[in-house]
Formats: structure tokens, C-alpha cells, sequence
């Protein structure tokens, strides 16, 4: 009787062992479906949902001074329309490299010239934001209507004045705001837009022409990404990269005609092609992958102007700063993978 005892107590727990061992696994197995659901890249159900903000200013010649105007708007317009993945929700325009005039005419040649399935598009503000009389215009109200409908990315690739001003009027909206893509910003006061080999220094003209538009943004800590100079700078556009676009259809040709003399200004300049600033951004949009960044902070501060030549602390301005020290958080992206040139030129056709 005792060794029948002895032996279902050993029995009792083998069972007991055994149940928890598979408990265990079950346990453990159940973990990792966890984990590997969680890690999973997420689906994206239909098109990302885009709204551009441009300072359209292809083919225009300069309004105060000799000279073109700069073409990267367009690269950056063509590309999203080009691309499948990608749904245009609307578009509006700022003044900046032109005209609020010029950059809404432009809008609408686009529209009427190059797209089957028509956007609408939105005059904005023509002027920097002023914070004693904040006033409202057709971009920024179609801006909120669509926003209340769904979320979407934002690719404000002139001054950030309209998104300011959307921000102030409708502060309940930033939720809405996917991410707010911009061209701005760098990493130290003494990182200088070199243009050439002959001592021309850019502006950071989209932040230059609107500081507090871009403090509104940090202020209410919508997703900012910013491509700054620092990652335009290491992709250019030569002349044959002109020839290979006026082959692809009409919407290229015509962008890569109007870009000749703006290639022009910059190889007189010294440099060897021009850079397509606003096309980093909007590749960014659509193949982030494609694109070096990293998480810093960003604020506004005053240093000397460096775009004065013989300063000697007589000028100065507001320059956005992007480090690890202090500020507000912000994607901050700095370089391109090795065969992003072809990525780029391909991306039009």
C-alpha cells in the first residue's frame, strides 16, 4: 500500500511538472507572437494622404534682384504627382522664391497643364505672419476643412506661413498633422549654405522669410521633419539629368526647360550642377527609407547674419538650431543612400 502511495505521489508530480513545463512554453510562445506582431512593419491601408504647400516659382525670373528663381518646387510638385502611393488631398501656395501671385499661377498651369484628376488648388498668405493682426485666407480654411475630415503629411516647402497661421486658428487640428515636412535648419550658426566656389552664401530663405511661422510649429509640437541644406547639399542636378527629363513626357520637359537657367546661375557660381532642395523632402514623403535622418531638438536663436559679408556683429538673425542640447523635438534628416541620384531621376518617369 505504501509503495502504491509512494508511487502515484511520484506520478502526481510528473503531471504536475508536465503542466507547467507546457504552460511555460505556451507562455513563452505566446511572447514572442506578441513581440513579432508588435515589430511587424505596419500596414498602410490605401494612398498616403498628402496636402503640398509650395512658393511655386518655376520659370520666373527674380522680382528685386537679376536673375531666376529657383525650380525645386517643381521637382518636388512632379514627384508626388508621379507617384502611386501617394494621394494629393490639395494644394496651396505661400510667397517666398516669388509672388503669392506668381506661386498661385503656377499651381493652377500645373493643374490644368500636367494632371488628369484635378486637386484643387488654394491662394495662402503673401506676407510673414504678423501676430498683431492674424488673419485668415482660402489655403488655410481648405486646409482645416480637409484636416477635419482624415489626417494627413504636409509638405510645406516654402515658408512655413500658412501652416502658422492654421496652427493659431485651429490649434485643435495639430492632432490631424501627421507630419509637417519642411526644408529648413541646420546644426550650428557656422554651418554655412555655401553656393559655388566664389564665396556666395545662401539664405535659409524659408525660415529667413518667416522666424515666427516656425516657432509656431515648435510651440505646438506637431511632427516636424526637416530636410535642411546639409542633405540637399550632397545631391545635384547636371545638365544631363536635364536632358533625361525633357524625354520622359511634357510635365518634365517642361521643368527641366525652365531649369536651364537656373543651372546656369549656379554653374557661374562655380558649382557643378544645382542642388534640388525640395525634392529631398518630398522623397522623403514618398520613400523615407531613402533617407539618412536622426532625432534632435530645434529652437530659435540670434547669431550674426553670416549671409553679410564684413558683419563684424553689426547684423544679426534668427537662425533654427538642431542638436542634442535643448529645444523642441524634431526628425532631422542629413543624408541620402549611395544610389539615391538614380532613385531620384527615376522617380519621374
Amino acid at each position: 500500500m505504501r509503495k502504491k502511495r509512494k508511487l502515484f505521489g511520484i506520478i502526481s508530480v510528473i503531471i504536475i511538472l508536465t503542466a507547467c513545463n507546457s504552460e511555460k512554453k505556451k507562455t513563452v510562445n505566446t511572447q514572442e507572437k506578441v513581440i513579432k506582431e508588435t515589430t511587424a512593419e505596419p500596414k498602410i491601408k490605401g494612398k498616403k494622404k498628402v496636402w503640398i504647400d509650395a512658393d511655386l516659382a518655376v520659370g520666373m525670373k527674380n522680382i528685386d534682384r537679376p536673375g531666376y528663381s529657383d525650380v525645386d518646387d517643381g521637382y518636388a510638385v512632379l514627384q508626388l504627382l508621379n507617384t502611386n502611393t501617394i494621394k494629393i488631398v490639395g494644394m496651396s501656395t505661400v510667397f517666398g522664391n516669388t509672388s503669392i501671385e506668381n506661386a498661385f499661377n503656377i499651381g493652377n498651369y500645373i493643374n490644368e497643364e500636367f494632371i488628369t484628376q484635378k486637386i484643387p488648388v488654394y491662394k495662402g498668405a503673401g506676407e510673414p505672419i504678423n501676430l498683431e493682426n492674424v488673419v485668415t485666407n482660402d489655403a488655410i480654411e481648405a486646409l482645416a476643412n480637409a484636416l477635419k475630415k482624415e489626417p494627413m503629411t504636409i509638405l510645406a516647402i516654402g515658408p512655413a506661413t500658412n501652416i502658422g497661421l492654421l496652427l493659431l486658428k485651429y490649434p485643435e487640428l495639430k492632432s490631424q498633422i501627421t507630419e509637417v515636412v519642411l526644408v529648413a535648419g541646420r546644426r550650428s550658426p557656422n554651418d554655412t549654405f555655401n553656393i559655388g566656389t566664389k564665396g556666395v552664401i545662401a539664405r535659409d530663405l524659408n525660415f529667413d522669410l518667416d522666424n515666427n511661422a516656425f516657432q509656431i510649429l515648435l510651440d505646438h509640437e506637431v511632427p516636424v521633419v526637416l530636410c535642411p541644406f546639409e542633405i540637399s547639399s550632397k545631391v545635384w542636378i547636371k545638365q544631363q539629368d536635364l536632358d533625361a527629363l525633357k524625354s520622359i513626357n511634357t510635365a518634365t520637359k517642361w521643368l527641366a526647360t525652365a531649369s536651364e537657367p537656373w543651372l546656369e546661375q549656379w554653374n557661374t557660381q562655380g558649382a557643378k550642377g544645382f542642388n534640388p532642395f525640395d525634392a529631398l523632402a518630398s522623397h522623403y514623403i514618398i520613400a523615407p527609407n531613402d533617407i539618412v535622418s536622426e532625432s534632435l531638438l530645434a529652437r530659435l536663436e540670434l547669431h550674426s547674419d553670416d549671409t553679410v559679408k564684413e558683419n563684424e556683429k553689426q547684423v544679426f538673425k534668427q537662425y533654427l538650431l538642431c542638436d542634442k542640447t535643448k529645444g523642441t523635438p524634431v526628425k532631422y534628416c542629413f543624408d541620402v543612400i549611395p544610389n539615391f541620384h538614380q532613385k531620384l531621376i527615376d522617380s519621374y518617369k
